[in-house]
């Protein structure tokens, strides 16, 4: 039998319905603006009713309303968009970064650019090529050789320093990574224990999507939930969370890296010592920047390179303005700069240099090594040059002369310059920089000429019958080597023109080569002119190509930030529509509740009413 207060219960359950969803509106308004909260409501049901006798049988009379859950609104599949979105996000935005600062250090807007040092050695070269006992002109040479260099290797310390930043950068990363991944297994344990009770840990739930939502920007992942309500995380078939368990990361230790001058380093599982290699994030993006940035570094090698082994191979072709061309021929040195006539090294050289390195030490012999991209530098001791002829027969059987210079010496050793070795060894000759040095710089040609006796007669070969010809140097205001050494700065191989053969020997086989002497001299040429560490490209061409291409992968990536930032925006407003705080609907329900909880009142007032006559004035009359 219905119990005849049973009203004033069904309106008891009434206020107390209309209170907790007024205290969850409230609730919603005041964390409006806080960063991962997710909108909250009460789900609502009547309770089960009581059979009451009527005329015509049972009837079933409603005892009210109750709560049964607290949810939050959220969409699972905008959150797994945002996730796998936001890490690819990141990525631009950290290579975008990384750009920004590689386009500071290759800008050639200014006068301080590798581009501008490049323009202005070849005028130098160009304007020598003119007048070439001008000393001016030759001091100019050496100035902005050495501008060059200076521009090359500021470069190159500032890729290092880069290279260095991310390092410093993904540490930070991996510091972060570990301490998302902490909160998240003490954010498991807690809403495993709070829904125990068949309760919705709704604003630990919102915390821990918003922890996931900051560890997705540094790497790809997938989140798992399991019937127990916590999360795995599985990032490039990892999983870093597996509920109240995780996986640490760990950097490296320091491990040299002679070719780039730095310390490298890897991301390791610490658990396993096995590396981890996000395959999305701003960690994948500072792992590819890194290797990015050290390919500007071999470029910049490549640069210095072809400057110490085809550059100089061009300016051996040639000779300087000291000393007489009437003493053409072999020399001594002690190694100090001083040539000397005999091997005693007492009488003095006065003819004019010719096969110098116009880079790097003038004892050591470079050479471009294609088969594993490197410079082969041979330090030498007594080393001496001589001149002679090499003849050779074109196509059309024509005897062609060229001058042959033979340096010739005893190897004392031998390396393999890679990376910023070659770019540390790249600096105009100290034999070149010291005081008079700069009349050894060979803008003059070698050439060759008919011998002549006494009476200015030509000399007839008494074997052949036919003209003798010895090695000459053309007069001092010659600078067709000069011309030369200009044309590898801006002509690509195919327009370069070699006047002289340079064989490095040691008096038994090249030193380029080990094959027979009739081979010597193509193998050599052909390592040190044809082989090139810039292939065929000429110096500004390929360095004109490198900024192109910086700057035309630079431009693309932001096109792609861009549209990436404005798929981001779409997918945290699709997040919004259904997880966000509506003031509007917010105060409509507020206005609701409020009504609903006043109501329910006022029943109860009136049923209160009632069961007072009942109880306080029934039965009186009569008394």
């Amino acid at each position: 039998m219905r119990s005849t207060f049973a009203g004033l219960n069904t309106m008891v359950r009434g206020i107390y319905s209309n209170q907790l969803s007024l205290d969850t509106t409230g609730h919603n308004i005041t964390n409006a603006s806080t960063e991962g909260y997710s909108r909250q409501s009460v789900n609502l049901a009547a309770t089960r009713g009581q059979q009451v006798s009527s005329i015509y049988g049972q009837v079933m009379v409603g005892t009210g309303v109750d709560s049964t859950s607290i949810e939050r609104a959220r969409n699972v599949y905008a959150d797994k968009q945002y996730w796998s979105e936001t890490a690819q996000q990141q990525y631009y935005k950290t290579q975008q970064t990384n750009y920004d600062k590689v386009e500071a250090i290759f800008n050639d807007s200014g006068n301080t650019g590798i581009k501008n040092a490049v323009t202005e050695f070849y005028n130098a070269w160009n304007d020598l090529s003119t007048s070439a006992s001008t000393a001016s002109n030759r001091t100019a040479v050496i100035e902005k050789g050495n501008v060059l260099a200076d521009r090359i290797k500021t470069a190159s310390q500032q890729l290092q320093a880069q290279i260095n930043a991310q390092y410093d950068d993904m540490r930070l990363s991996v510091t972060q990574i570990n301490d998302y991944t902490d909160q998240l297994v003490k954010l498991n344990q807690n809403i495993m224990t709070t829904e125990a009770t068949g309760a919705r840990a709704n604003d630990l739930r919102d915390q821990r999507d918003l922890i996931v939502d900051n560890l997705s920007k540094y790497m790809n992942l997938n989140v798992y939930e399991d019937d127990k309500g916590m999360y795995s995380v599985v990032s490039n078939g990892i999983t870093m969370v597996n509920g109240i368990n995780k996986l640490t990361l760990a950097m490296s230790e320091p491990q040299m890296n002679d070719v780039y001058g730095i310390s490298d380093y890897t991301v390791n599982i610490k658990e396993s010592g096995i590396a981890f290699i996000p395959t999305n994030g701003s960690m994948k993006a500072q792992m590819d920047t890194i290797a990015e940035d050290k390919g500007y570094l071999d470029k910049m090698a490549n640069v210095a390179g072809f400057m110490l082994t085809t550059f100089n191979t061009m300016h051996q072709q040639g000779a300087g303005i000291d000393g007489t061309d009437s003493s053409l021929g072999t020399y001594y040195t002690d190694g100090s700069g001083k040539k000397y006539t005999d091997k005693a090294l007492t009488t003095e050289y006065t003819g004019p240099s010719y096969g110098e390195n116009f880079w790097g030490d003038n004892n050591t012999l470079y050479t471009w090594d294609a088969e594993n991209s490197c410079v082969k530098a041979t330090e030498m001791s007594g080393i001496t040059h001589s001149l002679s002829i090499d003849e050779t027969t074109d196509t059309a059987g024509n005897t062609v002369r060229t001058p042959k210079v033979t340096l010739n010496g005893t190897k004392v050793a031998e390396q393999s310059l890679k990376g910023i070795k070659i770019i540390n060894a790249l600096g105009v000759s100290t034999d070149i920089t010291a005081t008079g040095g700069q009349n050894t710089i060979a803008a003059r040609t070698l050439a060759t000429e008919q011998r002549k006796d006494a009476n200015g007669k030509l000399v007839i070969d008494a074997a052949t019958g036919k003209p003798d010809y010895k090695p000459a140097v053309n007069g001092s205001g010659d600078g067709t080597n000069a011309t030369n050494l200009s044309t590898l700065i801006n002509m690509d191989q195919d327009n370069v023109h070699s006047t002289a053969n340079v064989v490095y020997s040691d008096g038994t086989a090249s030193f380029m080569d080990t094959t027979t002497a009739a081979d010597k001299i193509t193998a050599t040429r052909k390592n040190n002119m044809v082989s090139r560490s810039l292939d065929k490209d000429s110096v500004n061409a390929y360095y004109s190509a490198m900024v192109a291409k910086l700057g035309s992968d630079s431009e693309s990536l932001d096109d792609k930030a861009d549209a990436q930032d404005k798929l981001i925006l779409q997918i945290t407003n699709w997040r919004s529509s259904t997880s966000g705080v509506d003031w509007n609907e917010e105060l409509s329900n507020m206005i609701k509740f409020q009504q609903g909880y006043s109501a329910c009142s006022r029943c109860l007032t009136t049923m209160d009413e009632m069961l007072d006559k009942l109880v306080n004035s029934t039965g009186m009359v009569g008394r």
